[in-house]
């Protein structure tokens, strides 16, 4: 049988090469190096503005992400592998049927002349050495593999290499999710940064139109009107950097879920804030453990491989398998007659220790790698936890801080204004204090973007990323 005497080697290695779920992000995002940033775009851009909520992005990632697509496509090649290994439990049913028309030449076939001459005399009208017969038959054949070690050890290996693959694409939709999610952010974040920075340059106007008017009244000196206009335009180059930036996160955005990147699209949820309760790094390990798609991935390889191993090992057993066929044949002027065959097939591998050996070694030593891989998953994901939960608790007393740092800020710069209004400083104060503001308010956007992606990195951690997002974010 093939798949035990050939195609158990070439089997096996595809199964070994179970899909593994791309992680790391490029520094520069492309779909060429990295899936997950890419897409399938269903429908070209129109003129109307798409209104996007965070649930519409994600729901539209997991749909069109290209690195999903992949994942998906792996799982298929794998069911399709098991369903290949099904084929040796089952029987195999073929009918053949034919029909011809046969020539025979007797002399050829080894009777001789005194042949003819002794059923000449037998027959009256003698014999011809050229003779022929219509023959029409139909043969119905039956083929059953009755035990194989090495099919019995494929199909468990096949079925561990499915599920493998299973959470293989699981672990791809958290990455989708955690992707989109992000890229979300980035955009609401740097939305915020556009909305400040024309904010400060409406400011900067007023200030500039103040400035020129105390010079024409001579009230003050040329010097406040040029860093008047100095401040204005330093904040209106702002503003274009900041437009420019969104513009770009959103094209990202747009690739990721499957959006014409010319498609103008508007951001329907704000920058979400809420403190999370966040567990013992023992309750998030435990957690983790048992819903973690990568780790439930690994322990099915672990399962695959020692599948693979003991079908290695299992080829020193005994095959026993069946064969049969049962046919009916017509023979001219013969009339019709049935035939079968019934054929047990006992095959004992002897003199292939070597290769034996070698197959169930090498398998093995795969295992062992597959082993070690597990014990560092389990140390890696426990050090996931532990980052995950310092980022979150250190990023939310970041934002508390940025929070307080807005508030003294948008005091002291009232406390100015009302000094420069008053004629007591010049606007030299003035303009400090806006900048001082200005960093003050785009520290609080980084630090709540920051807080925002912490929470994701540890529902991500704990694998409940694509189920427990909203109460991640708490939205």
């Amino acid at each position: 049988m093939v798949f035990v005497r050939v195609g158990i080697p070439a089997f096996l290695a595809v199964l070994t090469a179970t899909p593994a779920c791309v992680l790391a992000q490029s520094a520069n995002p492309s779909s060429a190096s990295n899936p997950f940033f890419g897409s399938v775009t269903l429908s070209s851009a129109s003129d109307e503005i798409m209104k996007l909520s965070l649930d519409e992005a994600i729901s539209r990632g997991l749909k069109n992400n290209l690195g999903l697509k992949e994942a998906e496509s792996g799982e298929r090649i794998y069911q399709g592998e098991k369903n290949e290994a099904l084929q040796e439990f089952l029987p195999t049913i073929t009918l053949t049927g034919d029909t011809g028309v046969y020539q025979h030449n007797l002399a050829a076939q080894g009777f001789g002349p005194g042949v003819f001459k002794d059923f000449a005399k037998l027959l009256p009208a003698g014999v011809s050495e050229i003779t022929h017969d219509t023959l029409t038959e139909g043969q119905i054949h039956l083929s059953q593999t009755l035990f194989s070690g090495p099919v019995i050890a494929g199909w468990k290996a096949a079925g561990a290499a499915e599920r493998s693959a299973y959470f293989a694409k699981m672990s791809a939709r958290g990455e989708v999710v955690q992707q989109v999610a992000t890229a979300y952010l980035h955009a609401i974040a740097e939305a915020s940064e556009v909305d400040n920075a024309k904010a400060l340059e409406q400011e900067d106007q007023v200030l500039l139109r103040h400035a020129q008017a105390e010079h024409e009244a001579g009230t003050a000196s040329n010097l406040d009107e040029l860093r008047a206009r100095v401040e204005l335009q330093s904040q209106q180059q702002a503003l274009i950097a900041a437009e420019n930036a969104l513009e770009k996160t959103l094209i990202l955005l747009k690739r990721e879920i499957g959006i014409d990147p010319g498609q103008k699209i508007e951001l329907t949820d704000q920058a979400p804030y809420s403190e999370l309760a966040a567990g013992t790094p023992e309750e998030v390990r435990a957690t983790a453990y048992r819903n973690r798609q990568d780790y439930q991935n690994l322990q099915n390889q672990q399962v695959e491989y020692k599948a693979i191993h003991a079908a290695y090992r299992s080829q020193r057993l005994p095959t026993l398998s069946f064969n049969g066929y049962y046919g009916v044949s017509d023979v001219t002027t013969v009339g019709t007659h049935g035939t079968f065959a019934a054929v047990g097939t006992l095959s004992v591998p002897l003199f292939r220790e070597g290769k034996l050996r070698g197959d169930s070694e090498s398998a093995q030593a795969e295992l062992s790698a597959v082993d070690a891989q597990l014990d560092d998953l389990r140390s890696h994901i426990d050090q996931q936890v532990r980052s995950a939960l310092l980022d979150v608790n250190s990023s939310l007393k970041l934002v508390q801080v940025a929070r307080s740092n807005v508030d003294l800020a948008t005091r002291a710069l009232s406390d100015e204004t009302d000094r420069v209004d008053a004629g007591v400083d010049d606007n030299l104060p003035l303009v400090t204090a806006q900048a001082t503001l200005a960093a003050a308010e785009s520290n609080l956007v980084e630090s709540l973007y920051r807080y925002n992606l912490s929470k994701l990195a540890l529902a991500r951690a704990s694998g409940v990323l694509e189920t427990q997002y909203r109460v991640y974010l708490g939205r």
